[in-house]
């Protein structure tokens, strides 16, 4: 499976559980679940994302959990996974280890999608349609997860507003639409997950009564092939491509500490966080789309083919924002 990628580094068997990339202070455990898979093999790529330097197949399987534990790898490495196993669209398996997937668990990611042809697992324009397999490498043109180190400092113990349902007030909004246009928000916050929090939308949420502020998606998402050809982006977000990553336009380098400290001064203000969530609007679109992470790891396929499973949730700090 490694082909021309001889690795110097240690790997441990590791742990199948918490899914994703995990620092664990001296190095860092790999998990990720993948029912049908033959073998599964972690890419690491050098500071840009732009070079493979290493292909470490994982060496242990938990039931459907591949995972193993490297010593060398610290935060700030960027990685992603090639998912080895049959290609039988008939049968719901479209495994294409030629292709670079992102981890469905990953916490932030580095670069953007650039679209092209060689990003589809099946040949694109060939008579055979989805039935047929693209050998070529997509990873240049791939975004990169991103190790990070959840450690942050919450200050005091985080207030929990947890209002009863019949007495909570939703305001539904957008993250960048809220306040982007505001004058009393500061002009370097506008747009932002920091504006958000800003002392005057705080005080403008309060004076309408509200409880409970749910931002449309926050998660990482692309803009689509189609947009662009018009010079255009996608907007509304919906469009997600990793569930756990927070979308980086709406924030700095540490985007995870923005967003988190944007969630902390909002509970602080007695104002619940809700986030909407839409499984099924994925940057993978229907069965046939470019396999971006969960609909070539895990088959048959889990985007596009479900029905529309829109679902909100109260915000508390847990494993994946600590």
């Amino acid at each position: 499976m490694r082909g021309a990628f001889m690795t110097s580094i240690r790997t441990f068997l590791g742990y199948p559980y918490p899914l994703g990339a995990t620092w664990m202070g001296n190095g860092v455990n790999f998990a990720i679940f993948s029912e049908h898979a033959t073998g599964v093999e972690l890419c690491l790529f050098d500071s840009q994302g732009r070079r493979e330097l290493e292909r470490i197949q994982l060496p242990e399987r938990s039931e459907h959990v591949w995972h193993g534990y490297l010593n060398d790898v610290s935060p700030g490495q960027l990685y992603g996974y090639r998912v080895h196993g049959p290609y039988e669209p008939e049968h719901g398996h479209r495994f294409n280890a030629n292709k670079l997937l992102l981890d469905p668990y990953a916490k932030r990611l580095s670069g953007r999608l650039v679209w092209s042809d060689a990003h589809f697992a099946y040949r694109t324009g060939s008579p055979r349609e989805d039935l047929s397999f693209d050998r070529r490498d997509n990873a240049r043109g791939m975004p990169k997860a991103v190790v990070v180190d959840e450690t942050f400092n919450w200050g005091r113990r985080e207030i929990r507003p947890n209002i009863p349902w019949e007495d909570t007030i939703i305001y539904e909004a957008h993250v960048k639409g809220l306040t982007q246009l505001r004058e009393d928000v500061p002009k370097e916050l506008r747009g932002t997950y920091r504006g958000v929090a800003a002392p005057a939308m705080i005080e403008h949420l309060h004076k309408l009564g509200v409880t409970s502020i749910e931002l449309l998606p926050i998660h990482s998402f692309v803009d689509e092939a189609r947009l662009l050809e018009h010079g255009l982006k996608n907007y509304w977000g919906y469009n997600s491509v990793s569930f756990f990553a927070p979308e980086r336009r709406y924030g700095s380098e540490q985007i995870q500490n923005a967003f988190r400290s944007t969630v902390a001064e909002l509970h602080s203000a007695g104002i619940e966080v809700i986030l909407d969530v839409v499984y099924n609007h994925t940057a993978e679109g229907t069965i046939s789309g470019p396999p971006c992470a969960t609909a070539a790891s895990t088959t048959p396929p889990t985007t596009g083919s479900c029905p529309t499973r829109r679902g909100s949730m109260k915000i508390t700090p847990g494993p994946a924002m600590r």
